[in-house]
This record gives C-alpha cells, sequence and structure tokens, in this order.
C-alpha cells in the first residue's frame, strides 16, 4: 500500500541546490523547444541551473543552440553556462515535430522515470515535466491518468495524498476531482476526498510556498452554491460537512461558495487557495489569468515536481512559435518550492 510517510530528498539549509531534471516530455511536442528557449533566457530570467532528460535529437530538431551530453547531473553544473545539457535516454527514433510516434511515447516515459529517479536519490533538486501525448502514451504500457499519478506511485505516495495544484501570479487553484467525467463528479466526491485534497493543499502552501497559515476557499459544486438545496444537496450532504471537519483540524477556509463569484479581483485577496469540485472549474480561471505562466505544481510528494499548464501543443512543433513562459514559470516555482522546503525544515 502506498505511503506519504517519505523523507524528502533535499539538501541541508545552506547547501547549494543541484540542478532540477527536465523532463523534454514527447520529443514531438513542443517540450524541447520550450526547454531549450528556457536556456536561452536562463540569465535574463534568474532560472536555476537546469538539464534535460530525454533524446538529444529532439532538441536538435527544433533548435541550432548548442546541446552538451552528459552522464550524470554532476556534470551539468559545469557546462550549464555554456550549453544545455542532455542527458541522453532512449532514443526517439525519426523525430518528426508535430507528429508523435510510439518510439517517442517509450522516450517520453523513460525519461519520466529516469527524472523522477534522479530527485528521489537527491541527485537532482527536482523535477520538472514536459508535456506528453497520454494516447501514445497508453500504447507503450503507461497506465496512469496522468503525470502527477504515474510521479506520486513511483514516490510510494497514495493516490489521494498527491494533489495537483495550478499557481500562477494571480491565482492557486486545486481541482478536488480530476480527469473524470462531469457526469461522474457528484458520485466520486466525498467528504474524505475533500478533506485529505484540503489537508494536502495546506500543508503543500506552508512547505512549498512558506505561507504559514494558509487560507482556503471552498467551491460549490452547483449554481450558487446549490442555493440551500434548491439546485443541489452536494453542498449540504458532502461539502459543509468536510468543511466543518476542516475547521476542527485548524484549517482557515470558508464555502462553499459560489464558484462564479469567487475569481475576480476582489475576491482573491481573501485566500491563498481555491479548492474546486471539477477540472474546468480549477482550470479555466488559471487558464484565463495566467495562460502563459501557469504552473502545476503537485503536493504532498517527497520531491518537488512542477510542469507548464499547458499540453503538446503538436499543432504548433516544429514552427518556432512556442511560447517558453510556462515553463521557465515552472522552473523558477520548483526552485523557489525546494528553497522553502530546506527553510520549513
Amino acid at each position: 500500500m502506498p505511503s506519504s510517510n517519505i523523507i524528502d530528498a533535499v539538501p541541508p539549509a545552506g547547501a547549494a541546490l543541484p540542478p532540477f531534471a527536465v523532463s523534454l516530455g514527447d520529443p514531438a511536442g513542443i517540450g524541447p523547444e520550450i526547454v531549450a528557449k528556457s536556456w536561452v533566457m536562463r540569465q535574463a530570467r534568474g532560472l536555476p541551473p537546469f538539464f534535460a532528460v530525454g533524446d538529444i535529437a529532439s532538441i536538435r530538431a527544433v533548435w541550432l543552440g548548442p546541446v552538451a551530453r552528459i552522464d550524470s547531473p554532476e556534470e551539468a553544473a559545469a557546462v550549464f553556462d555554456t550549453a544545455l545539457p542532455c542527458l541522453q535516454v532512449a532514443e526517439a527514433g525519426d523525430i518528426v515535430p508535430g507528429a508523435p510516434s510510439v518510439d517517442g511515447a517509450r522516450t517520453a516515459f523513460q525519461a519520466l522515470e529516469v527524472a523522477v529517479g534522479l530527485a528521489r536519490s537527491g541527485s537532482a533538486a527536482g523535477i520538472v515535466t514536459a508535456p506528453v501525448g497520454k494516447e501514445q502514451l497508453y500504447g507503450v504500457g503507461f497506465t496512469h491518468p496522468g503525470q502527477t499519478e504515474f510521479v506520486a506511485e513511483r514516490c510510494g505516495v497514495a493516490p489521494h495524498n498527491a494533489v495537483m495544484m495550478l499557481a500562477g501570479p494571480s491565482l492557486k487553484v486545486v481541482p478536488i476531482t480530476i480527469h473524470i467525467a462531469l457526469a461522474d463528479v457528484p458520485s466520486v466526491l466525498t467528504i474524505d476526498l475533500i478533506r485529505a485534497r484540503a489537508l494536502t493543499t495546506a500543508k503543500g502552501l506552508q512547505r512549498n510556498f512558506g505561507i504559514a497559515r494558509p487560507r482556503l476557499a471552498v467551491a460549490g459544486l452547483n449554481p450558487h452554491a446549490g442555493e440551500n438545496g434548491a439546485l443541489g444537496r452536494e453542498e449540504i450532504d458532502v461539502i459543509r460537512p468536510a468543511i466543518e471537519l476542516l475547521r476542527a483540524d485548524g484549517l482557515d477556509i470558508v464555502g462553499p461558495l459560489a464558484a462564479d463569484g469567487m475569481f475576480h479581483a476582489r475576491a482573491r485577496e481573501a485566500y491563498d487557495a481555491a479548492l474546486c469540485m471539477y477540472h474546468d472549474q480549477a482550470l479555466i480561471p488559471i487558464k484565463t489569468l495566467n495562460f502563459d505562466d501557469g504552473v502545476n505544481i503537485t503536493l504532498g510528494l517527497p520531491i518537488v515536481r512542477t510542469s507548464p499548464d499547458h499540453g503538446t501543443a503538436f499543432g504548433i512543433a516544429g514552427t518556432d512559435a512556442a511560447n517558453p513562459g510556462a515553463m521557465m514559470a515552472a522552473l523558477k516555482m520548483a526552485a523557489e518550492a525546494a528553497r522553502a522546503r530546506i527553510a520549513h525544515g
């Protein structure tokens, strides 16, 4: 049975952070391009040292800049100022940007596996995962709903203890349910699930963001938060009882709130993170406010893991049109989270 009782692999206070491992994602997607563009902007954006994990050929297919093949994370720091370090894994075969393949998916899978292992061992300060094509991954034996669930399993963390947070300069949101059909959400929502997600969120805000006493706001499921049962009973039967238990746990938490009034500027000043009942209720506001710099950070893990809050964008891969903003934000947030964890102890 997976457990979340794992000691963090972080350096002691005052020690320099090792470089971050960046899995390149699907080699036919925009991952290689945005990683390369992030390296170009490393000084201007104050990015931490990092190295790519994947097939060097996928970078060279979309970028003419310097790439240095490394055999270990320790070599990354020595070359980072002059070239993008890359730890080579299985070759993806003939790489055509925008044309995903089985070989490419296999390379993405192996890159993710290697990156997680390096972070768990402490050789990397954390991982940043570029986007993958799930349809292709499922064809090579990937059985998880997404990279978040895979990383959690490899870290020995139970699924309900690994929480996906989408964070940007204007907003932090957590979807209580994620990749399920909207029709299934009411039956999946339980008091225990909401409580587990909220507790992990509060602890994650403390450990990864240095917020001593996090303020949480919880959205209702139904329009107008159910209007006291007139538009649905989930708020009465599930969400409100969960909030009451969380208050008894000592959390600073409010709700259930009508979701349509939670995300304007004045409302956002009242909380540090919003807990939403389903995927789009969380992702529509974060992508509206922070589309180019939104970050997916996984809370509840013994390692730091972030990811750009966007997909593979096969349609623009290889055209030099990909915006690296979210990748750079993910790198910066990973570094901030790693330092916050050291300070938190």
